[in-house]
């Protein structure tokens, strides 16, 4: 198993930027097929963006594409999470997640993840 760490979360303003990362140790991601999801207050929780083991192919919710960007360094053990234009409706706890898997296969579904991370919460104010 891997374990993973999100960091970079807080309260910001609406249009403002954050950097979620996730510190993996224990093993090399570079097998994981790697993930983040959130969980706003009152709902359930729901994919965000994926991205394969090599970096090479990423998938976004529609509600957050042009405005996030999903990429990992491999080398450093980490995923990120670059967060543009945030909204107030953006506001939730944000997981990493990852799953073994060296496919080029996007997971959506986060039963499909056996790994996460315990959650940074952003929030942002109109």
């Amino acid at each position: 198993q891997v374990q993973l760490v999100e960091s970079g979360g807080g309260l910001v303003q609406a249009g403002a930027s954050l950097r979620l990362s996730c510190a993996a140790s224990g093993r090399p991601i570079s097998s994981y097929a790697m993930a983040w999801f959130r969980q706003a207050p009152w709902k359930e929780r729901e994919f965000v963006s994926a991205i394969t083991w090599s970096g090479d192919t990423t998938l976004y919710t529609d509600s957050v594409k042009g405005r996030f960007t999903i990429f990992r360094d491999n080398a450093q053990n980490t995923l990120y999470l670059q967060m543009n234009s945030l909204k107030p409706e953006d506001t939730a706890v944000y997981y990493c997640a990852g799953i073994v898997y060296s496919g080029r296969s996007l997971r959506t579904d986060e039963k499909e993840y056996d790994n996460w991370g315990q959650g940074t919460q952003v929030t942002v104010s109109s």
